[in-house]
């Protein structure tokens, strides 16, 4: 593992995330992602199984379809399905959302139809597939496999793939005794390198967990954590970004006004200057367009409620604005923020020189899930073992086997953090953030137990370049991003793709 001062940083957006590094040193190949959506394809790996089609609908009440989707986003198809049926969005269900610009084939299932009854959908191909007990749910999605083709590469752009892949097979370790070879007519680098191998790259979360143009999420997460509500509600609903359009920048700065932030892009007597907000509610109501129904939300239980700005940063009322976003949005501000701090915990163990692909004293491993499918190599997490000084030997060869994954937190009020030099890195980063595990016990859906994440992202990488374009094939397990192993090869920011 190289020192800090070999490592090649990453691009200022990643790093406002926590992704500080890169564990390649290789040049990049440019090139851009998604020109077409055939450019992404996306399988899902599942582990769901379903009986006959002719199984009795009474027992088995969910039809269990196949969809092969071109450009459509996983939500607006599962809405276009169920209207097409005559029912409710709540009868449809499937395991892991996908993009839009994609083709990507999943599972899906409907409770109470018939494979008779299936509509045909445009950019959809749908198969009936059987019929199951229970409707799909996020724990029976094992991982994807993808096939990406990047536009417009560099001309030496299987050259610069094979120096990355060097460095990324070495990051992996030497995992099962032997990387995978190189097929007929593979393309190789002068020294005879196949371009596919098993590669390993650090299992950062991407930058789309934390919103692509305005990575924000795991501020306002980290803001609950500090019980500071008052601050979650302006990061979301104020603090405007550069890459926004004027008329939402402009809203922003009228609810910071409100908030008595900084001096906004408005006239000068609108904005406060001097940190004292105008609590002007119905104005920020007035200015905040339609599209941005979910600071609307927020602002308008403010409004109801005719908020002080200044009133204590913990106060309920806070609280219950914080609270008009859904569920989910409301668990993805924390986990966000969980996120935000194990890509720093894994930034900082890279700039030390710290193995991934094995323990050392004081690591807590995970061991390997014996029912993922045979493409992944997919840890478990609810299987964790402490590493002390006397086990380090033999847990390495269990990561060496692909037995077993060195993790670090996703911290939560049950996270118990390592020992020895990877605890002091979880605490000081901890420390840093000024979070503590026990700051996680918040009410509602803003509460977690937290758990722990491989920190290595491990895969089998096939790299071709029949049509002068990479395209890379590769599965990944659940949670982990495609996007995270692509940035290795072409060093752009994830804006620029």
């Amino acid at each position: 593992m190289p020192a800090d001062h070999a490592l090649r940083e990453s691009h200022p957006t990643e790093r406002a995330v926590g992704i500080e590094y890169y564990a390649s040193r290789a040049d990049g190949i440019g090139g851009r992602l998604r020109e077409s959506p055939e450019d992404f394809r996306v399988r899902e790996l599942e582990a769901f199984d379903a009986e006959p089609l002719d199984a009795d609908p009474g027992s088995y009440p969910e039809l269990v379809l196949r969809a092969t989707l071109r450009d459509w986003d996983t939500n607006d198809f599962a809405r276009r399905l169920s209207d097409a049926l005559g029912i409710s969005r709540e009868r449809v269900s499937w395991a892991g959302t996908k993009d839009k610009r994609a083709v990507t084939t999943q599972l899906f299932t409907v409770r109470g139809v018939d494979a008779d009854d299936l509509p045909e959908i445009r950019g959809a191909e749908i198969e009936a597939l059987g019929r199951a007990g229970r409707s799909l749910s996020f724990g029976d999605l094992a991982g994807n496999a993808f096939e990406i083709r990047v536009a417009d590469a560099v001309d030496d752009a299987p050259d610069r793939v094979a120096a990355a892949v060097r460095d990324l097979r070495a990051f992996a370790g030497d995992v099962g005794g032997s990387d995978a070879s190189g097929g007929e007519g593979g393309a190789t680098d002068g020294d005879g390198l196949p371009i596919e191998a098993t590669v390993g790259v650090p299992n950062y979360f991407g930058q789309q967990r934390f919103g692509s143009w305005r990575p924000v999420t795991h501020l306002v997460g980290l803001a609950i954590a500090r019980e500071d509500p008052r601050e979650a509600v302006r990061l979301y609903a104020g603090n405007p970004a550069e890459t926004e359009p004027d008329d939402t920048r402009a809203a922003r700065d009228r609810v910071d006004a409100a908030f008595g932030v900084g001096g906004g892009s408005e006239a000068d007597d609108d904005p406060a200057a001097d940190g004292t907000g105008d609590g002007d509610w119905a104005a920020c109501l007035d200015a905040i367009p339609g599209k941005l129904r979910f600071e609307r939300s927020m602002v308008h239980r403010l409004a109801d409620r005719d908020v002080d700005p200044d009133a204590p940063p913990d106060d309920e009322d806070w609280w219950h604005a914080l609270a008009a976003v859904p569920s989910n949005l409301q668990r993805l501000f924390v986990n966000a923020a969980q996120s935000f701090l194990f890509n720093r915990i894994v930034s900082e163990r890279l700039r030390r020189g710290l193995p991934f692909d094995r323990p050392v004293a004081g690591d807590v491993v995970c061991f390997a899930d014996g029912d993922a499918p045979e493409e992944l190599y997919a840890p478990d997490t609810d299987r964790l073992q402490r590493v002390d000084a006397d086990r380090v030997d033999v847990v390495s060869r269990h990561c060496e086997r692909g037995r077993a994954f060195v993790t670090a937190p996703l911290v939560g009020t049950e996270t118990e953090l390592g020992d020895g030099e990877p605890g002091e890195i979880e605490r000081e980063v901890l420390a840093d953030a000024g979070i503590e595990p026990g700051d996680f016990a918040l009410p509602g859906e803003f509460d977690s137990k937290g758990t722990r994440r491989a920190i290595l992202l491990r895969t089998d990488l096939d790299a071709t370049f029949a049509d002068g374009d990479p395209r890379f094939a590769f599965a990944l397990p659940s949670g982990s991003y495609a996007t995270v192993l692509l940035r290795e090869f072409t060093k752009r920011g994830p804006l620029d793709l």
